[in-house]
């Protein structure tokens, strides 16, 4: 059975936090089972661990070549796994995985975080006389939980996160395999061969998407979250509301252009972030006086938008029944979602507008999924990443807010001071009056409006603007990503971009898998 993630990106501890990985030269049960049991405890929510039995490590990097695991030893280790997980109490069991990795076996164990903790190990799973201990991460290593740390463990028993828990709603008539499909084959993982192969609900397995016992299982929230077209049939609202004001609310609150997106958690997300860059977002080109090169800007830059959107959809409530709302004014946009950050991250921090830190995550699951896709990086790196962007481009800090209660919370991203008072304009030129639905291009500051594209349009000249478009806002772009965005098949796509490289207009930087795409300026 394949990995559901790219062992290379464990390996190199790529996506997934250092602290999740552990490497192992050889089978150590005692020490093995003490990180299985502190990853199956999970304390601070970050979505469990894996294990990597035949790698050696120095000073947390792997060693390579892997040290490997010999053959004949391989069934053996299995029988040991199955034999000691009968100690853990309450039972659970680590998943099971045998890559080859530098023409050599390694055993990956996949720990999620289970949903019957806290669970207890004995000390020496070898020994005769066995002690049961409960054990939690702390850094990289693992260690005996006590005191005040075991009673909050046993507090998270009751407090599992909602898209990990089990919905019988969900069927699998419900699982979208395109979605499926794309998804395996954007993060690499060797499952998405076996896609037509194995019966489905093995795969779903496989991926850690079902919950309950062996005679009642139910699918997971995040399945439908991740991978079903309309997950608003189970988490009503779960969408995206944008409403655009090219006057302001306030001066002018019956002007106005709205939209709707639908869909799984990363349809959305790209439908809203292709709506603000073609609609919204431009760039400005301004001649010094006195200097060759000209002052350049965005009013919005895309990264820190990005991010908020992509922050707005990990983190909200997808069992409160209220959409996102995106509010676009002449003075920035304002990203609305429910409800507020934890309560353990400080008022103070949120005013302060720099770092979020929390423990605690309402979507842990989901949001190890997103940070497969690059989508997010997990760690409460997305408000620094904002404020990043944001002063890279000249722009003003974004600011944070919520209610006493933290029913809500707010992001308002303000545009730069050069690009005032110029949504209107915008929205002339682009057309968006009303409550139109549907947005089309719009001039983009110095931009020509030749470089966006057009949707749906099977014109060569469209086609070539489109994949240029693309590659400018994410360089990592796939075939697959833009055929989506433009309407047309992934083979269309794919043969279009090796005529683009013919002639000269772009090149691949790197290895088709983990490269990226230069445009040739001409």
């Amino acid at each position: 059975m394949a990995l559901p993630v790219n062992i290379e990106d464990l390996l190199n501890k790529r996506k997934v936090e250092g602290n999740r990985i552990e490497f192992k030269k050889g089978w150590n049960p005692i020490s093995i089972y003490h990180s299985i049991c502190a990853f199956a405890n999970d304390i601070d929510n970050i979505g469990g661990g894996y294990i990597l039995v035949g790698v050696d490590e120095v000073d947390g990097i792997a060693q390579r070549p892997v040290e490997g695991v010999p053959l004949e030893k391989l069934d053996h280790i299995q029988k040991d796994l199955q034999r000691y997980n009968q100690l853990f109490e309450p039972y659970y069991a680590a998943k099971i995985f045998v890559e080859e990795i530098d023409g050599k076996h390694v055993i990956v164990l996949w720990v999620p975080s289970g949903n019957r903790r806290p669970y207890s190990i004995p000390s020496d799973v070898t020994a005769k006389v066995k002690r049961p201990v409960i054990y939690i991460r702390y850094g990289s290593t693992s260690i005996e939980a006590k005191g005040e740390v075991l009673d909050e463990l046993r507090m998270m028993a009751v407090r599992e996160p909602f898209d990990e828990r089990g919905n019988p709603d969900i069927k699998l008539e419900d699982i979208s395999m395109v979605l499926l499909r794309d998804y395996l084959v954007k993060v690499g993982s060797k499952l998405s061969d076996e896609l037509w192969t194995r019966p489905l609900p093995e795969v779903l397995d496989q991926m850690n998407l079902y919950a309950g016992p062996t005679e009642q299982r139910w699918l997971k929230n995040v399945s439908a979250m991740m991978f079903s077209e309309s997950p608003e049939k189970f988490f009503p609202y779960t969408q995206i509301d944008i409403v655009v004001f090219p006057e302001g609310k306030m001066k002018n609150p019956h002007n106005f252009t709205e939209k709707t997106f639908k869909g799984s958690v990363p349809q959305m997300i790209k439908q809203t972030l292709d709506y603000l860059s073609t609609n919204i977002v431009y760039e400005v080109v301004q001649k010094v006086s006195g200097k060759q090169e000209a002052k350049r800007f965005w009013n919005y830059p895309y990264d820190a938008l990005e991010e908020a959107v992509v922050n707005s959809l990990y983190h909200r409530a997808y069992d409160q029944h209220e959409p996102v709302e995106i509010t676009v004014e002449p003075s920035g946009i304002s990203i609305l979602n429910c409800p507020g950050p934890d309560r353990s991250i400080p008022m103070s921090d949120i005013e302060k507008g720099d770092l979020l830190k929390s423990r605690r995550y309402r979507n842990r699951y989901l949001g190890d999924f997103l940070k497969e896709l690059d989508l997010t990086e997990g760690r409460s790196t997305g408000v620094p990443t904002i404020q990043e962007k944001l002063a890279a481009n000249g722009s003003p800090r974004a600011t944070f807010e919520t209610t006493d209660d933290r029913l809500t919370f707010l992001i308002h991203i303000p545009v730069h001071a050069g690009c005032e008072n110029n949504l209107l304009s915008l929205a002339n030129k682009s057309q968006l009056n009303g409550s139109e639905k549907t947005g089309t291009s719009s001039e983009k500051g110095s931009a020509s409006s030749s470089e966006k594209g057009s949707a749906g349009s099977d014109k060569p000249q469209d086609v070539v603007q489109s994949i240029l478009s693309a590659i400018r806002h994410n360089p990592k772009v796939s075939a697959a990503e833009i055929a989506m965005k433009v309407g047309l098949s992934s083979r269309a796509i794919e043969k279009r971009i090796k005529t683009m490289r013919e002639n000269g207009f772009i090149r691949r930087v790197g290895p088709d898998r983990g490269g990226y795409w230069e445009i040739i300026e001409k």
